[in-house]
């Protein structure tokens, strides 16, 4: 049997799904503050059952913004209720794509949107325009605007709502994807296991080597009646989102421009999108989320009409500076023992005698073992056979109980 190089144990109570990031990050309107048109500015209220977290917003910042140049739209309060996950999973069916619309929320309400302008070349649907190109004469210095419906919104990074320019921190969660995973500002660790220097995410997004628009980045090629249009003058390389392909491993983010990572709020690991920037803080594609989402995304947040939620269970109001339910719970713990081989394995107790079931995830958030019907104070192996070095993380559960342990194996 091979011996394990290292095996980092830690010993984690109960993490009760009270107050954890999706329910504290957003920033709450508790003064009633006013900004554009005298309108209430940031999230009005956060509410949250076990399963969902539900935030009230009118689209407004408390920061200043406009004027915006060749727009005639002018923002106007949404008063939103957008619905969001609090278990978020990746989607291993057919992907969804980020729509029109918003397709998150930052985290002062405002909404986010995919790098489309809603126009195609010629309207065929084929050759998308990027809004950044487009657009970007109407952006305010805040990278916002308005739609025609008034909803102000950012397709880029929200420059206004954080310090994008700070590299001596992890950038802080600054929106909520309708996946319900958590949007990051520009800077992470500069490894996924949360070690190593802060730097900015690298989009794995590049533009195509090519002279005409005949092929689509997927290799497809096209009859001459679906060519975009030559590449120079109005249309440069990269005003089209087809002008980019994606080149796994160039860069620190997959296709939906996320990575499972360690965060300072996530010290167990979450798949997290980032905004990405170049070194003089402008937009890269694809911007904040790639053409799809990597999770499931629930109904009544995206398409026309949306983010007008009725909440149909019982909720508690989120109240900032309070802790709700106790975060530890001092009748569980887990222990786990080691005998320096591959062999290791971990004991709950706990004094309610409650049953779990687990998972053993690796950092790319893959599924690597689940554990049914655990019974406390027995023994099980995390490991089996052939497990590959690297570092995982042990996830227990118990109805809104968790027990989550990193170990480095």
């Amino acid at each position: 049997m091979k011996k394990s190089t290292l095996l980092l144990l830690l010993l984690t109570p109960f993490i009760l799904k009270a107050q954890t990031p999706e329910i504290t990050s957003w920033i709450i309107n508790t003064t009633g503050q006013t900004g554009y048109g005298g309108i209430l500015t940031n999230v009005q209220q956060v509410q949250y059952s076990n399963n969902n977290v539900y935030v009230t917003a009118t689209c407004i910042p408390d920061y200043s913004i406009g004027p915006w140049t060749n727009n005639p739209n002018l923002p106007v309060n949404q008063n939103f209720l957008f619905k969001i996950t609090r278990n978020p999973v990746q989607n291993t069916g057919t992907l969804i794509p980020t729509p029109m619309g918003h397709i998150g929320v930052w985290s002062n309400g405002v909404s986010v949107f995919n790098a489309k302008d809603g126009m195609s070349y010629n309207n065929q649907g084929i050759w998308f325009r990027d809004a950044y190109i487009f657009e970007g004469i109407s952006f305010d210095n805040c990278l916002g605007h308005p739609a025609p419906n008034g909803e102000y919104h950012n397709h880029v990074n929200p420059t206004c709502l954080y310090d994008d320019t700070d590299n001596s921190v992890h950038a802080p969660i600054i929106g909520y994807a309708f996946d319900g995973f958590p949007i990051y500002g520009a800077y992470g660790f500069d490894n996924p296991n949360g070690t190593g220097i802060f730097r900015k995410m690298q989009t794995s997004y590049q533009l195509r080597s090519i002279t005409a628009r005949t092929t689509l980045p997927d290799g497809t090629v096209l009859n001459a009646s679906q060519y975009g249009p030559a590449i120079g003058g109005t249309y440069p390389l990269g005003a089209f989102l087809e002008d980019y392909e994606y080149v796994a491993g160039s860069g620190d983010l997959d296709e939906h421009n996320g990575r499972f990572c360690i965060t300072p709020e996530y010290p167990s690991g979450i798949y997290a999108y980032f905004v990405t920037i170049d070194a003089n803080e402008d937009p890269l594609y694809p911007y904040v989320i790639g053409p799809q989402y990597y999770g499931t995304v629930q109904a009544g947040n995206t398409g026309p009409g949306s983010g007008h939620n009725t909440i149909s269970e019982p909720v508690t109001t989120y109240i900032p500076g309070s802790t709700g339910i106790p975060e530890n719970n001092q009748h569980g713990f887990i222990t786990i023992n080691s005998n320096g081989s591959a062999s290791a394995s971990f004991i709950i107790n706990d004094e309610e005698n409650k049953n779990y079931n687990g998972e053993l995830i690796d950092m790319q958030g893959k599924k690597i073992k689940s554990f049914s019907d655990i019974i406390v104070g027995t023994k099980y192996e995390i490991f089996d056979e052939g497990t590959v070095h690297g570092v995982y993380i042990l996830e227990l559960l118990s109805g809104t109980s968790v027990i989550e342990s990193k170990v480095i194996y």
